[in-house]
């Protein structure tokens, strides 16, 4: 029951910062279309089977029982998670965007976490949600580790083709050094 509030607690506290943090981004110069948006579609699809798996682990258990100490391994995946949302979310500072757009007088980031992984921020969120689906042991948080990576991919490819557009010499560059999710390997 503990791993269970304190994944909640990753959580919430995530949303508390987001939510908090927003406030501070720039104006965009570009936006994102509306269509283009249903791309996050999977990641909020991962957010509520988050919410469901912690919720309801009875009607999604899967057949085995994780010990304790897999359980609290899967609750420091999340914490360590959410220290590293946070530590992406304050390095792109007024740059960052919930939506696959340039900022006015954006600047393309590659200090901090995005000198391991060039998206960390959805780096992030799949770690938490993977300590989550360990923690809850249900086949609902599992499904939103699927969920996520899905929707991270789609808007990932959003993401890279506008960068490449916008700061072409550079972010090609950069890609060269740095994975997209996972350091040296994705």
């Amino acid at each position: 029951m503990l791993t269970r509030l304190l994944i909640f607690a990753c959580w919430i506290a995530l949303t508390v910062y987001w939510r908090q943090s927003a406030g501070r981004s720039k104006p965009a110069a570009q936006t994102q279309s509306t269509e283009s948006r249903m791309a996050r579609f999977p990641v909020w699809l991962g957010f509520l089977l988050v919410l469901a798996a912690g919720l309801f682990p009875s009607w999604c258990s899967l057949p085995f029982v994780s010990p304790a100490a897999v359980r609290w391994s899967g609750v420091v995946l999340c914490a360590l998670g959410l220290a590293f949302a946070i530590w992406a979310r304050r390095t792109l500072g007024a740059d960052w965007s919930q939506d696959v757009e340039l900022k006015q007088g954006h600047r393309l980031v590659i200090q901090g976490p995005y000198r391991l992984v060039r998206h960390p921020i959805y780096t992030a969120h799949l770690l938490m949600a993977l300590g989550s689906a360990i923690t809850f042991g249900t086949w609902l948080g599992y499904a939103a580790v699927l969920s996520f990576f899905v929707g991270f991919r789609v808007k990932l490819a959003q993401e890279e083709e506008l960068l490449t557009r916008s700061f072409p010499g550079e972010y090609a560059e950069y890609r060269k050094r740095a994975k997209a999710l996972l350091p040296w390997l994705l």
